[in-house]
C-alpha cells in the first residue's frame, strides 16, 4: 500500500498539524515515508521535518512561514480550519480567505505531479443553492479584497462556518480546471461529525438532533484517523485522475439525503 500511495521521499506541507485530523493526517504521513513540514498556530508535538508556527489570519505570517519551507512541494494538506464558535470573521479568513492563500502560496512552489487536499465539510453542502454570493466572494481576488468583502457581507458571513466551507467547495472546483494545465491537482473533502478536540464546540453551537441526524446511517462519529486516510489518498498516485472533486467521507450522509432517506426538511426542522 505504502507503494500505490507512493509518499516516500515526498516533500508535503500539512496546515493544522497540532491536532485532529491535520495531526493524523501528518502522522500517516510520516509512516509513509514522506518528508513533512507542518504549520499551526499551536506547535505540534510530532516528529516532523520541520515546524513552523503559522497564522493563517495573517498573509505575513504565512509568507514567512513558506519562505522557511522553500523548495519543491509534492503535496499540500488543508487541514487548518476554526468552528463557528469563533468570531465569525476569524472562521471566515482561517477556513477560506488564509487557506486559499496559503495554497496560491505553495502552488508556485509544486511540479507536474502535484497536489492539493483541503478539508471542507458536509456543513458546506448548501453550496449550490449560493452560488452567485460564493462566487462574488471568490472573485475577491486578494488577501484583503476578501476579508473586506466578508467583513461588509456580515449578514451574509454570519457564523462563518457555512459559508467558508461552501467557498472551500466551490472554490476548488473552479480552480481545478486551471491547476491541471501545470499538472497539479486540487481535490477537498466533506468529513461527517468527527471526533477531534474541535468537536465540543461544535457540540456547543449545534443543536444535537443536528447532530444525530449528520451521523446517520451509520450512527457514530468519524475518527481523525478515518479522515486522514482519504486526505492521503487524494494527494496520491493512486488518485491520479481525480481533480475538482469533493468527496463525502460521511459514513453515507450524502448518499442518504440523495435518495430520500435523509430529508433536508427534517434537517432543517432539527435546526430550528
Amino acid at each position: 500500500m505504502a507503494d500505490l500511495l507512493g509518499y516516500k521521499d515526498k516533500r508535503v506541507i500539512v496546515s493544522g498539524c497540532f491536532s485532529g485530523m491535520g495531526e493524523a493526517t501528518a502522522r500517516l504521513l510520516l509512516s509513509l515515508g514522506a518528508e513533512v513540514h507542518g504549520l499551526d498556530y499551536k506547535d505540534c508535538a510530532l516528529g516532523l521535518a520541520s515546524f513552523r508556527r503559522a497564522d493563517l489570519r495573517d498573509p505575513e505570517s504565512i509568507d514567512a512561514a513558506i519562505a522557511d519551507i522553500g523548495g519543491r512541494v509534492d503535496a499540500l494538506f488543508n487541514c487548518a480550519g476554526l468552528p463557528q464558535t469563533c468570531p465569525p470573521l476569524d472562521v471566515m479568513t482561517v477556513n477560506f480567505v488564509g487557506t486559499r492563500y496559503l495554497t496560491e502560496r505553495v502552488v508556485s512552489m509544486m511540479p507536474q505531479g502535484g497536489a492539493i487536499a483541503t478539508i471542507s465539510s458536509t456543513g458546506g453542502l448548501g453550496w449550490s443553492r449560493r452560488m452567485p454570493v460564493l462566487m462574488e466572494l471568490i472573485r475577491s481576488a486578494s488577501f484583503a479584497e476578501a476579508v473586506k468583502w466578508s467583513t461588509e457581507h456580515a449578514d451574509i458571513v454570519r457564523e462563518g462556518y457555512a459559508l467558508s466551507k461552501e467557498a472551500v467547495i466551490v472554490w476548488t472546483m473552479l480552480s481545478s480546471s486551471r491547476l491541471i494545465k501545470r499538472g497539479i491537482r486540487i481535490n477537498c473533502t466533506a468529513p461527517g461529525p468527527t471526533q477531534t478536540p474541535m468537536m465540543k464546540e461544535f457540540e456547543s453551537a449545534t443543536p444535537k438532533a443536528v447532530l444525530t441526524m449528520a451521523m446517520q446511517p451509520i450512527d457514530r462519529l468519524s475518527t481523525a484517523e478515518e479522515q486522514a486516510g482519504p486526505l492521503v489518498f487524494l494527494n496520491s498516485p493512486a488518485a491520479s485522475y481525480i481533480n475538482g472533486v469533493l468527496l463525502p467521507v460521511d459514513g453515507g450522509f450524502m448518499g442518504g439525503m440523495a435518495t430520500g432517506q435523509i430529508e433536508m426538511s427534517a434537517l432543517s426542522s432539527a435546526a430550528a
